[in-house]
Parts: C-alpha cells; structure tokens; sequence
C-alpha cells in the first residue's frame, strides 16, 4: 500500500505550491521514491523533514534505530552523540530527507513534564548543550541540516503542547539556564531552529506563545543570539499553536483563526509553518493578509529566500545506502553501553531454569501503536534466557517484570498510571511467594525516574525506552549478568 493513500494530498500540497513535506513512517526504499518524485513534480526544490530524534530508523523501516538523546546523555560521550548525529543525517539524505527536526534543546529538568522525558540529555544545561553541539556537529558531517527544539525551551513545563498551550512562569533570569543548549547550537552553526507552542510571560508580558511572539523571536533569537538560519514552528495541528490556545480536550481552531494564527506567526519572525490543518485556508488567508499590507511583503520575501536556500542545499538525495551492519552493530553497542541499575541489589544472572516474565505495559491505549515487545522475548531467547511470560518452576530465580513506560504526548503524565503500578507491584509480589526462593528483577524501558515508583528493594535495570533496540540492548546486559556498577 505505501503511500498511495496520500498520493492525492500530496498532489494537492503541490498546486498550493508547499514549500516542503513532512514525512512519517514508511519503507526506507519507499520513502526514496516518494521523495524523488515529488521533488521532480514540484516547480521549485523541496524540503523534506522528519523527526528522527532516535535516529532514521525512528521512521524509516530498514534504516538504523539509536538509543533516545537521555540515553546518549547519560554516557557523558560527546563521541557517541556527534557520531549519532552523522548516522541519522547520512541515512536520512539516502533517502532523500534533508531536514531532521533533531536534536532536542529541551532540559530534563521538570519530572513532571509529559512529553520531553528521555527527548533531553538531560537536566544539566552546560552538559545538555556540549551535547546538542555534538549532534549538530555530526548531522552537519553527515549532509543534513539539524534543527533544535522547542525554542526557547520546553522542558520546565508540565502541560503538553499537543493538548494545550503550556505556560511557564520562570523569570528571566531561570530561563537563561533554558537557552544555553539554543546558544550553543547557534554558535555551532545550526541551520534550523522551531519554536515551542509555549508561553512565556517573563519573556513576552502579552502572554503569546513563542511561535507567534516577536520578542522571542526577534528580540531574543534573531538580535540577542544572532541566528540568521530557518525558523520552523512547531507543527501547527498542535492545539498551543491555534489562535486561542486549545484546551485540554482538544478544541480545534475554526479556519479563519489558523489562517490569522499562521499571519501573525510569520509576521513574528518564523518562516516556515509545519503541518498546518487547513493549507488551502491557510494560504488563502496568507494571500489576503499580504494584499492588504497586513503581512509586509519583505517578510514574506525574506522567509522564502531561506526556504529556498535550504531546499537547495539538501534537495540531492545521498547514495542509496542505509541500515548498514557497522552502524547497527555501533547503535546496539552503545544502547547496551547506556543500559543501567537504577535501583535495587545486584543481579548475578537468570540461571538455566525456566525464567517467568510479566509484561506490564503502559504505553498502549494512545492514537498510534506502541512498538512490539515480541523483539525482548526474541533477543532474552537469542542469549539463552528461557523466559516465558506466566510461567515459572520451582528451579526459578528469578522473576523478570518488563516495565514499558516511555513517554507518549496523549499520556498527559510523565509517570506511570495507577493501573500499571497496581499491575507491577502484584507481579513482584508474584516472584516472592509463586516461585520458591526466587525474587523480581525489573526492566525498565523508561526514564530512571520512574523507577521511584517502583516497589522499593527491588533490583531496577533502566533500558530509557521501549523501541526494539533498547529491548534488545535490555536482553544483552542481562546476558552479561551485570552488576552494580
């Protein structure tokens, strides 16, 4: 089926005149041929983004999945990060995806934030913003033009931009601690940055958000940074991006109210809008704004200008080549280099007997597929582990709980729910009166945070997150029979 479904939007996107495409999932092969012939239907050179924080594999079945940004973080390896930034652009421009909309600028510093999570390297902003240098360094090297996230930083907030417009009330001066990762990514000479559907009062007193603040991004990104690169919002099917702000239920913006919000958005300083929800509204109501003088044609001039030089700087895919073994043999060894006790005793190794395994998973019920935890039963049977989920003997050691808990913007939490601690804690109670003499071992495909939610005493081996690679990176260090380090 491939993409045949969006073959007649495309078509349209085209006649509006887009300046580009946003691209989720698919077939890497496939993708190749998409982008190759919107390109040549298109009357001008295209941009093709994608979010590949954890790499293309993220999006691109066949292409290289890496461990998320807190993984990467948390090994104070400014080697690992640039080298994960120049296998992500390399493989994304095999395909023809010049734009990566990575690395994320955000601090880690709010547990409560539901949606960076183990998106950041972590809380610490000098360490966070080496860290972003790194990526941009390597996604330059790697033929891809980086963008960093969410301007001027989402990561103090406790809402979720998807669902309503967040506010953060730090003053000025705490918010400067946010903006060291976005300067260090100007100084390395990122060519793209997107804006946070986030406001910001001690920043701009009108209450705005940055996509559509002039302050945030004139004042602050253009004048007081100095960043002459590509602009980006947030993807306008956010509810924090509407002209009102959304609310938590979702409420969307009438037509004319997106078309007003995407005027006065590039008015502000942005020159790019993603993934607007009306784009025949939207450009109608660009028209009208800029016939009427309400939108200055030397803005609208000055953001083409930059689209086109962008477009044309990544508008010839790389050589065909991705997924490569080298490449997937580093992801792997560096996500097992990223795996670590958070919690508990030692563990010394399963034994040979069969090994009970309870999956509690808290990343269904969302709007898109968790991925499968088939690839942890495989990769625990690859390395000799005889786990089956339910069962046990009296010879057990142990019994392994799989905790997939990573973070998921229509949660709207950073923790798990009550159904899934419930559904743990009976699970270790399980391992300690079901099997004779055994005792639970818990996977954590999460943030480390977590694991304060998890029933105290109990050894807690923290796997960042629930992709295929990072179970499979869980299964290898408990084959090593790792102890604490």
């Amino acid at each position: 089926m491939g993409f045949e479904r969006c073959r007649g939007e495309a078509e349209e996107a085209l006649d509006q005149g887009v300046g580009g495409f946003i691209l989720f999932g698919g077939e890497a092969g496939e993708v190749r041929a998409l982008v190759a012939d919107l390109q040549h239907r298109s009357r001008h050179p295209l941009l093709f983004g994608a979010d590949l924080e954890r790499g293309a594999g993220q999006q691109f079945a066949g292409c290289t999945a890496l461990p998320p940004a807190a993984a990467l973080g948390a090994l104070d390896d400014l080697e690992a990060v640039e080298r994960a930034g120049e296998v992500t652009a390399r493989e994304a421009r095999a395909l023809g995806v010049g734009w990566i909309y990575a690395p994320v600028a955000d601090l880690g510093c709010e547990p409560r934030n539901p949606i960076v999570g183990t998106r950041a390297f972590g809380d610490d902003p000098k360490a966070v913003a080496r860290a972003v240098a790194a990526w941009v360094r390597g996604c330059r090297a790697g033929g891809g033009l980086a963008c960093v996230k969410h301007f001027p930083g989402h990561g103090r907030t406790v809402e979720d931009s998807h669902a309503t417009r967040p506010v953060v009330g730090a003053n000025a001066a705490e918010l400067a601690a946010d903006l060291a990762p976005f300067e260090a990514a100007v100084a390395e000479g990122v060519p793209s940055v997107m804006t946070a559907h986030v406001a910001y009062p001690a920043l701009d007193p009108a209450g705005l958000p940055a996509t559509r603040s002039g302050p945030i991004i004139r004042s602050l990104l253009r004048e007081r940074l100095g960043f002459r690169g590509l602009v980006v919002t947030d993807a306008l099917i956010m509810e924090g991006a509407s002209r009102g702000g959304g609310d938590a239920r979702g409420a969307a913006p009438g037509a004319d109210g997106e078309a007003a919000a995407a005027v006065e958005t590039l008015a502000a300083g942005v020159d790019v809008l993603l993934y607007p929800r009306d784009l025949a509204g939207t450009a109608r109501g660009l028209a009208r704004a800029l016939e009427r003088g309400e939108l200055p044609a030397e803005r609208v001039d000055d953001a083409l200008a930059r689209v086109d030089a962008a477009a044309r700087s990544v508008s010839e895919p790389g050589a065909a080549s991705w997924g490569r073994r080298e490449d997937r043999e580093w992801a792997l060894a560096t996500a097992v280099r990223s795996v670590r006790w958070v919690g508990g005793a030692a563990w010394g190794g399963p034994g040979a007997a069969p090994v009970p395994l309870t999956i509690v998973d808290d990343d269904v019920g969302g709007p898109y597929p968790a991925p499968s935890r088939r690839p942890l039963l495989d990769a625990l049977a690859d390395r000799g582990f005889d786990a089956r989920p339910g069962e046990g003997s009296a010879e057990a050691r142990v019994h392994l709980v799989a905790v997939f808990a990573d973070t998921r913007g229509w949660k709207g939490r950073a923790g798990l729910s009550d159904e899934a601690r419930a559904a743990v804690a009976r699970a270790v109670a399980a391992g300690a009166s079901e099997v004779a003499g055994a005792g639970a071992l818990i996977l954590l495909f999460g943030h480390p945070r977590v694991a304060g939610e998890l029933p105290a005493g109990v050894p807690v081996l923290c796997a960042w997150g629930g992709e295929p690679l990072m179970q499979e990176a869980a299964a290898e260090a408990l084959a090593r029979g790792w102890a604490r380090p």
